[in-house]
């Protein structure tokens, strides 16, 4: 049976110059003392404590909840459906914030101790932030539930420092370089890269590609879809759903692998993988060693998925492309993610610009090819 501490029950002393004895207990931080009286043993004077101690107003649970309360909550009403976004909050939450502060009250987690904590993390800035991020959401959920009144969030005053700062330089290929790289793609990896490289996709976007994604009459490519782990969902941004106008340079190469492919009907997968029966694309892992492989054999070291895109960014700057339209080029919802700048984009300035970085992918030069 476990033994409550003093700190909780009290404890009894005698006074040796009175001869009597008396009860100190603690309520709210505060220390208090009752005379009892004289007793010939201290369980005499014990047992008429507790008897005091029974008549003490008894202090009420608190209605604040503990983290560990919120978070089960905040999957049941709040937690965003968009598989990769969850199994990031998840992992978080199970691997470092539970553990940390699940037994706490939502009161008890402040600006200082929490900043001390991520200190004490052997982690990166960014992955600092992004926990901070997640307790500031739990924060907001509790007011949102009235569980503590509306007021300012604790954990905008937390900083992290380094947390806006790049860990890696992002890498971009050279024209040289990414030539010499897709030459050590087999099929459908090269596809994928040229597909990557040509429109700025992100590696989730490409791999979740169907047939009846290309409109082959209107030459336009549509994203309507990621995947993550082989879990199928939505795209990230409202942005990134728009039309692309595929080149002409491009379209030969999408009919070259759809001839090459067995699964080549409207709703099959793009890039089915034939170990699946096509019942689902290549997995990533399988591209990404594919690409790193590749990046090494070629000589310009190992290079990961997102790579294209940077590489996309890269080549419409190369090639005179206005902000403005590299912000819808690269679907960003926000121009500030592309760059602080805004501006009005036309159709044709963008299917100019797309051609461009289409001739530099396919010939090496950036004169582009006829649309369809």
């Amino acid at each position: 049976m476990r033994r409550e501490s003093k700190s909780t029950t009290g404890s009894v002393v005698k006074d040796k110059r009175s001869q009597t004895w008396q009860y100190f207990w603690w309520t709210d931080g505060r220390r208090h003392s009752k005379t009892l009286g004289r007793f010939s043993t201290k369980t005499a004077a014990w047992n008429t404590a507790q008897v005091f101690r029974a008549k003490l107003p008894q202090p009420q649970p608190s209605s604040v909840p503990t983290v560990a309360a919120l978070v089960e909550q905040y999957r049941t009403e709040r937690m965003p459906k968009r598989y990769s976004t969850r199994r990031g909050y998840e992992a978080y939450l199970r691997h470092r914030i539970l553990p940390h502060w699940g037994t706490h009250s939502i009161t008890d987690v402040q600006a200082r101790p929490v900043e001390l904590w991520l200190q004490s993390l052997t982690l990166a800035p960014k992955t600092k932030a992004e926990l901070r991020g997640l307790l500031r959401i739990v924060w907001e959920f509790a007011m949102w539930r009235g569980d503590v009144p509306t007021q300012r969030n604790p954990m905008e005053l937390v900083t992290v420092k380094g947390a806006s700062k790049r860990q890696r330089k992002p890498r971009s290929l050279t024209v040289a370089e990414f030539q010499r790289f897709i030459v050590y793609l087999n099929e459908p990896f090269r596809t994928m890269a040229l597909l990557c490289v040509c429109f700025g996709l992100r590696i989730s976007e490409c791999m979740a590609l169907k047939w009846s994604d290309v409109d082959w009459l209107n030459s336009k490519l549509s994203v309507q879809r990621g995947i993550v782990k082989q879990h199928v969902d939505d795209v990230k941004t409202v942005g990134s759903e728009q039309a692309m106008t595929i080149d002409a340079g491009m379209a030969e190469v999408l009919k070259l692998w759809k001839q090459t492919s067995q699964f080549s009907e409207s709703e099959d997968w793009m890039f089915a993988s034939p170990t699946q029966l096509g019942r689902q694309p290549w997995s990533y892992d399988q591209v990404l060693r594919a690409f790193v492989n590749a990046g090494t054999r070629s000589g310009i070291g190992k290079l990961g998925t997102h790579s294209m895109r940077h590489t996309y960014r890269s080549w419409l700057d190369a090639v005179g492309t206005p902000i403005a339209v590299q912000q819808k080029l690269m679907r960003h919802a926000d121009i500030r993610t592309t760059m602080n700048v805004y501006g009005d984009i036309v159709t044709d300035e963008m299917s100019v610009a797309s051609g461009k970085v289409a001739g530099l992918a396919l010939n090496g030069t950036g004169n582009g090819t006829e649309t369809l």
